[in-house]
């Protein structure tokens, strides 16, 4: 049975930043959240005179003041990459208690032009803490960056279920598969990218070594993106132009900071905030046609799999290696090409919830914008979910079309 906040609230447009990826001209990330919050005013016919919620990462008030607005609530969490999956969840329930009625969830994030800007223009402050608890303890035993970190969960998921890096391969290969149908993707073609068009599971796994056994192509991109979706009442959904699609259970979750805190390498906090999320929405994994799941790494997706439930402890590569979560598959995963080969600004939540609104909206064929013909699936349901820090925090979405 559905919890009372289900389907209290819809996403009525999703969009983004007019030049994301490896813009010519460095960007600055609040430049990329207003084109966002632009286009999807525009998208959608609701003034962003009528937003009266704003939830970012960290930018709320500063978004706030360049649209001249006085929101009736300020959300900030910042706690990575399943950030935007919350803000959504927490704008669910700022509008089913009433609170507000258009709430706006805003990204922007310069992870490449940051190269050339030197850090300038990222809102990010630069330079670490040697005296905080990560400088201290974690380093010094060789966990020193996502690569290595990620590495771990690797070689432990291989141990314990006889895995091998060659297995994960396959969700780089599929993921692959859906970036040469989506024309902003990275890696659609050779003329995106010297690197780009289809892969095998030999270019994986011999790609430059990054952190073993992860090599280059089990890693996500570093690129600039900005994003901006509207999550509004059910009066407003249905007034609305576009079509909705209706938040029916969202959950969030974490289980440690440092990774020399995290109990098992090859489980997350996933398997919680999917539970509380399939709870609230009245429904389970087996009532999934789809899923969009964070890829900052291959092992990232395979794991999370098999926390949402959607596939067995040990075998969630295994959607991505029998074809299911190929285009064509029954079962399609991160269908805009992923962290991998799409775009991963460092933050990739917003990427996900994007590209759900226009799959279930039916608009992930756009005339060859974001999508190709074989872009768009049939499926009516999807589980989003969104990972944070070193496979600590995580945010799930149950979302259903109208």
């Amino acid at each position: 049975m559905p919890g009372p906040a289900s389907r209290a609230a819809a996403i009525i447009g999703a969009a983004e930043a007019n030049e994301i990826g490896y813009p010519e001209t460095p960007k600055t990330a609040i430049q990329l959240h207003i084109e966002a919050i632009k286009n999807v005013s525009d998208q959608t016919g609701i003034p962003i005179s009528m937003i009266d919620g704003i939830f970012s990462a960290g930018w709320s008030s500063q978004i706030a003041e360049h649209l001249g607005l006085h929101p009736n609530y300020i959300d900030t969490t910042s706690v990575g990459g399943c950030s935007f999956e919350m803000h959504v969840h927490h704008a669910l329930a700022a509008i089913h208690a009433g609170i507000v009625n258009v709430a706006l969830v805003s990204h922007g994030e310069n992870g490449y032009s940051a190269r050339a800007t030197k850090g300038r223009g990222t809102g990010r402050p630069q330079g670490g803490d040697p005296w905080s608890p990560d400088a201290m303890f974690t380093a010094p035993y060789g966990v020193a960056g996502a690569p290595s970190n990620y590495s771990h969960a690797m070689t432990r998921h291989n141990h314990v279920y006889g895995t091998t890096p060659e297995d994960f391969a396959h969700i780089a290969v599929v993921t692959r598969q859906w970036a040469t149908l989506n024309p902003r993707a990275i890696m659609y073609s050779k003329d995106t990218h010297p690197a780009g068009g289809p892969i095998t599971v030999e270019d994986v796994a011999n790609s430059r070594m990054i952190s073993w056994p992860l090599t280059l192509l089990h890693v996500c991109l570093v690129t600039d993106h900005g994003g901006a979706v509207l999550v509004v009442s059910p009066e407003i959904a249905r007034a609305a132009k576009t079509k909705p699609v209706w938040i029916a259970g969202a959950g969030e979750n974490m289980s440690h900071s440092s990774m020399l805190e995290m109990g098992d390498f090859t489980a997350t906090s996933a398997a919680a905030s999917a539970a509380n999320a399939y709870k609230m929405a009245g429904m389970g994994p087996e009532d999934m046609e789809m899923a969009m799941i964070y890829d900052s790494f291959t092992v990232t997706a395979g794991i999370t799999a098999e926390m949402l439930g959607l596939a067995p402890r040990g075998e969630g590569f295994t959607l991505w290696k029998d074809g299911r979560a190929a285009p064509g598959g029954k079962f399609p995963i991160n269908t805009n090409g992923g962290g991998l080969s799409f775009n991963h600004s460092g933050m990739y939540g917003m990427q996900l919830l994007v590209e759900a609104y226009r799959q279930l909206s039916g608009t992930a064929e756009d005339g060859g914008f974001s999508g190709d013909k074989g872009k768009q699936t049939s499926a009516r349901s999807c589980v989003v979910n969104g990972t944070g820090g070193s496979l600590s925090t995580t945010g799930t979405l149950v979302l259903v079309a109208d």
